[in-house]
């Protein structure tokens, strides 16, 4: 996700679950089924017995009909009564442009992720694998937008199960570093948003992106004053230009300098590795000609746009924080289980003592019972 790159001021009022969208007309309804078309061989998981490529629609930042894409994985085998468990999977950071799309060239991270969702399908898993809105599909992917990637993650779910009669009602959320985000959002709404045709048991989330939001309050001209890692350089381009996209109407533009609008605008047509490469260097402290905080309503807005629900859950939710994680540092998700756990929520909240994607991997041996045991097993 995102390092460490100010100060953290944690916000002092809960954050609750925003209000989710309401259905769209029938014709582009959540979930429904615009394309679909068999996914190649070579992106298929470890023991996947077939794989599909769909395109749908589901719901942008505006509350409107917007396109999703993403891929669905069948083990390998028959079926049990019921159909397959559904593994909803939410992705990490891949960049914004539509050739990042992981349906389109596979995980970011391939030799991390593949051997992960492998394992599922050999359990007995089917995996829905969502891209998000406008990763693959018309628009700017709305880089971090909680709420859309909830939908996203949903409606892929909708979408699968209304190509094949293979997969079970019965789900779970699973999603690391901005899919960590993302399977904690999706716990969230899915009840509500799913409505009573789909099963929702739970999610897991790990190197969850808590509290990023308060990150880039101190951003101005010449703060910071040096060349950060390129790492967290683009990761700030991607949400300036996602948020950008989403609230046109608070004209970001008019806050960068021509090297900061040049830097955002490179980041909607690259994927993370090559935004890495040529923000290089690069000062964010001179991409800025207003400090951000000046945008009128700008931490409200921005907050509603990224922030994860601290109340809201109704079923299961476990967190897994790597303790010397650099992307997301361990005080941000920390804070973050302590507020859910204060609130009252279903919250597990666990340690590793290695780093982001070593916390992926190693909390494998906490989160793979916890989701049997939400499917009863």
């Amino acid at each position: 996700m995102i390092r460490w790159i100010a100060a953290i001021a944690l916000a002092g009022s809960v954050v609750v679950a925003a209000p989710i969208a309401s259905a769209a007309p029938a014709d582009n309804a959540p979930g429904t089924v615009v394309d679909v078309s068999d996914l190649p061989a070579a992106l298929w998981f470890p023991s996947t017995g077939s794989a599909k490529r769909v395109t749908y629609w589901s719901v942008g930042s505006d509350g409107r009909p917007a396109l999703s894409s993403g891929a669905f994985y069948l083990p390998e085998g028959t079926p049990p009564a019921g159909g397959w468990p559904v593994i909803g999977w939410a992705h990490g950071t891949s960049g914004l442009a539509d050739d990042c799309a992981p349906s389109r060239v596979g995980p970011a991270l391939a030799g991390r992720d593949r051997p992960y969702l492998g394992n599922w399908l050999a359990r007995g898993y089917a995996i829905t694998a969502s891209d998000y809105v406008g990763l693959g599909t018309p628009g700017v992917h709305p880089y971090l937008d909680s709420k859309v990637e909830a939908h996203s993650v949903v409606d892929m779910v909708k979408a699968a199960r209304a190509v094949t009669p293979t997969l079970s009602n019965r789900w779970v959320a699973i999603g690391q570093s901005q899919g960590g985000g993302a399977a904690v959002a999706t716990a969230a709404h899915a009840s509500e948003y799913g409505g009573p045709a789909l099963d929702f048991r739970g999610a897991v989330g790990t190197g969850v992106p808590a509290y990023i939001e308060d990150t880039l309050l101190p951003l101005g001209p010449g703060v910071p004053p040096v060349a950060l890692p390129a790492g967290i350089t683009s990761y700030v381009f991607d949400i300036l230009a996602g948020f950008r996209a989403a609230h046109p109407e608070l004209n970001v533009n008019s806050y960068l300098t021509p090297l900061g609008r040049k830097y955002v605008d490179l980041a909607e047509t690259l994927c993370t590795n090559e935004t890495e490469d040529v923000v290089r260097g690069v000062v964010l402290g001179d991409a800025v000609n207003k400090p951000l905080r000046d945008v009128p309503n700008f931490q409200a807005t921005l907050t509603d746009y990224m922030a994860l629900p601290e109340t809201g859950y109704n079923r299961p939710l476990f967190i897994g924080q790597g303790l010397t994680d650099t992307d997301v540092p361990a005080p941000l998700a920390t804070a973050f289980a302590a507020r859910l756990a204060a609130n009252g929520q279903p919250v597990t909240f666990k340690t590793y003592p290695t780093d982001h994607s070593g916390t992926f991997v190693q909390s494998q041996a906490d989160a793979i019972p916890f989701v049997e045991r939400l499917f009863g097993k």
